[in-house]
């Protein structure tokens, strides 16, 4: 995709990730003499958005032509946006591409850790990249061995502090928005007493972990890490309604079909905040199908430790699974993922997983994250101040293509 000039571009941004990374994304591109603008839909987005904004508090059947409006009267050249399938997401993107405006779509890395994905068509289901191993083969001759970057560590409580004040804000908005309904499931009320809950466990939690692990020792085990109910990757890129029917499929299968001696390690996904009691439901199901000693709950531990021990990933669409591709780990997706690549992931079914998981190829995945650096994947972070830096840098360096110089980021994100 060919831009035009920088300084002749206009930015509008929408809904970002909870934090500053948008805010601070948009002032680097200001100092490159570009216009920004920017819409606010709740009162979380304005307490990410210090500056100037036009704050929309409108019904979703008026949104669809406001948005064209808005496209139209600023002259608009880019539209930024976190997530492409939040419904008002979805209607701004169908309008920019009925006036061939470019739309950037950030979204959680698909490789971890260290990356964000930002793709100009729609991410994960919704990418425009093939599912044909040759394709990325043939694409990754051409191109370099990843960079070698120093990692980017990441503090859990800046992520969970950023998250909580985006939606105690937006809570407490409610009567300025009135309009304005979530794209996330549930309440948010409940979900930000559900992090202080979280809070309090922490260190319960850890010990738990290492309770189970040391069950674990010598023993082989699958893993399945669960991810959230409320993720898109669940309600629109895969065939569950939500984790706990996925749970239970994925149960089904290991009680009839898994090796007598293999074990199940079920991890709790890292940002769930509800009051579900998923250890409890866990082993309940497991009681039912006659597996309560093989199957084990954490909601803690290392996940690319435990990835790295087990004898397969199971997973609905996580890039979680890139833990275990990168080890050479066997890795079978439920759902439409980004990753799901003959060569690259397991394309039978699950019953056969079990016992005869397909590995996948160096080669072919090698070529596939090579194509993705190129093509779709930003350096940095979310969850500290120097890796939202890093990111803002990786991002305009990809939004402004060659007009902007290369810029090799030194500094190590240390929470």
């Amino acid at each position: 995709m060919k831009f035009q000039p920088i300084a002749h571009r206009n930015f509008l941004f929408l809904q970002g990730p909870p934090g500053p990374f948008f805010w601070q994304l948009a002032e680097r591109l200001r100092t490159l003499e570009c216009g920004i603008f920017r819409i606010n839909l709740n009162g979380g987005d304005e307490a990410d958005w210090p500056g100037e904004a036009t704050n929309y508090r409108g019904s979703r059947k008026r949104w669809t032509l406001f948005i064209d409006r808005f496209l139209s009267e600023h002259a608009i050249t880019d539209v930024v946006l976190f997530g492409d399938c939040r419904p008002l997401h979805m209607a701004a993107h169908r309008m920019a591409q009925l006036r061939k405006i470019d739309v950037h779509v950030f979204e959680e890395g698909y490789i971890r850790p260290d990356w964000l994905t930002l793709e100009p068509s729609g991410v994960n289901g919704n990418s425009s990249l093939p599912r044909d191993p040759d394709w990325y083969l043939r694409e990754a001759s051409t191109l370099p061995p990843l960079p070698d970057r120093p990692g980017i560590t990441s503090s859990f409580n800046r992520r969970a502090r950023d998250s909580y004040r985006y939606y105690s804000r937006t809570w407490l908005s409610r009567p300025l928005y009135p309009f304005y309904r979530s794209h996330r499931k549930g309440s948010v009320v409940i979900e930000g007493f559900g992090w202080l809950y979280k809070f309090t466990r922490e260190k319960r939690e850890a010990r738990e972990a290492e309770q189970v692990m040391a069950r674990l020792a010598g023993a082989p085990y699958f893993i399945f890490p669960l991810q959230l109910s409320t993720d898109f990757q669940i309600r629109e890129h895969s065939p569950f309604s939500d984790m706990e029917e996925a749970a239970e499929y994925v149960l089904y299968s290991f009680a009839r079909r898994a090796p007598g001696h293999a074990r199940l390690l079920i991890k709790e996904h890292p940002l769930e905040a509800s009051f579900i009691n998923w250890g409890a439901r866990i082993r309940r199901l497991a009681r039912k199908l006659g597996v309560a000693d093989r199957v084990l709950y954490i909601a803690g531990g290392d996940l690319l430790h435990l990835t790295a021990g087990s004898c397969g990933m199971v997973t609905v669409n996580s890039t979680s699974a890139t833990l275990a591709l990168a080890a050479g780990i066997p890795t079978i997706a439920l759902g439409k993922a980004i990753y799901n690549i003959p060569g690259v992931t397991h394309q039978g079914r699950l019953d056969d997983f079990w016992a005869r998981g397909q590995a996948p190829d160096p080669k072919v995945f090698d070529a596939f994250r090579r194509v993705l650096y190129d093509r779709c994947l930003i350096y940095g972070g979310l969850a500290s101040e120097t890796a939202t830096k890093i990111l803002v840098e990786s991002a305009v360096e990809r939004l402004a293509g060659d007009q902007v110089s290369h810029w090799s980021p030194t500094l190590i994100a240390t929470g």
